[in-house]
């Protein structure tokens, strides 16, 4: 894929992590667990989609609150990643979450902590951040968790303030938070099915009832689109007229952990270069796919996600 005309990307997460991954034989309980030594990469939300972004060869700007150690630590390695980032300083210590690989039976076991209180002066300052980028966005990614502290409409404010500024703003979130970003309304919403049938309330599992509550989730205005995660059975790609389910190839599963950031990576990278929405969630599930090749809390490798792209699109 080849970079047209690129559009300026920011990325926006609230409750990043250091990420830490390692390996044991056997997870018992009451017995002291030898790991093998630690992976440390960054993580949370919008850290991934940028990191994304770079390995896929694309450049995008990531902005998010850090504080303490782990924060620092945060910093210098996406410094080393050659990330292009705005640390946001805050008073608590940014959190930091495990993912142990059971050896004996390829579980993988995720840990993840709650994250730091951010103050009231904190958050309105990384939405006074947020309005303040120039150039402004032509896409802004709002993605992962809110941390304590942080109000449940605050990806509304920001989704408000990417609108303001001319962007189209793709939420990655679940919840509260993105049924009151929803309120505000969205270009392109990437819930898996287990979140998409919360925001709904409903527990439907044919695929039909699935497409049909999206397109009417569509047509509200609420958002354009929506990309619903099926995980290894691909994703549902609905808008108002469209109802496609974008079938991904078969790959070796060894993590899960990015896939779905990944996955957005890819998209919002596809639709800056000027490519197709299909096209884009082609690339997007190629990208999620190619995520859960690699180990532990590695992302996807562009080489594998350009060949299983280009797979999907002309046939194996």
């Amino acid at each position: 894929m080849e970079d047209g005309q690129l559009k300026r990307i920011v990325t926006f997460t609230m409750n990043p992590a250091m990420d830490k991954s390692s390996s044991v034989e056997h997870v018992l309980a009451e017995r002291k667990l030898h790991c093998k030594p630690p992976r440390v990469e960054p993580g949370g939300g919008g850290v991934n989609v940028s990191r994304a972004i770079k390995k896929l060869g694309g450049e995008s700007v990531l902005l998010y609150p850090a504080g303490g150690l782990t924060g620092q630590k945060l910093k210098d390695l996406l410094d080393q990643e050659g990330i292009t980032h705005r640390p946001l300083p805050i008073e608590g210590m940014t959190r930091e979450s495990l993912v142990i690989l059971e050896e004996s039976t390829g579980q993988q076991f995720r840990f993840g902590m709650p994250g730091p209180e951010i103050l009231k002066r904190e958050w309105k300052r990384c939405l006074l951040e947020l309005s303040a980028i120039r150039p402004t966005p032509d896409y802004l990614v709002v993605s992962g968790s809110l941390p304590p502290g942080v109000p449940s409409d605050f990806y509304a404010r920001a989704a408000r303030i990417g609108k303001d500024s001319g962007a189209r703003v793709i939420i990655d979130a679940s919840g509260e938070a993105l049924e009151r970003a929803l309120q505000e309304g969205v270009y392109l919403i990437k819930p898996n099915v287990r979140e998409f049938r919360d925001l709904v309330g409903k527990d439907i599992k044919e695929e039909s009832a699935i497409k049909a509550e999206a397109q009417k989730l569509a047509r509200s205005g609420r958002c354009e689109i929506l990309v619903i995660s099926l995980g290894a059975a691909g994703a549902l790609m609905v808008s108002k007229n469209v109802a496609e389910h974008i079938l991904p190839l078969t790959v070796p599963i060894v993590s899960k952990v990015g896939a779905g950031d990944s996955m957005v990576a890819g998209m919002v990278l596809s639709l800056a270069r000027g490519k197709t929405l299909r096209d884009a969630v082609l690339f997007g599930v190629a990208a999620g796919a190619a995520a859960v090749m690699t180990p532990g809390t590695e992302l996807c490798r562009r080489e594998d996600v350009e060949r299983l792209y280009e797979c999907m699109v002309s046939g194996p």
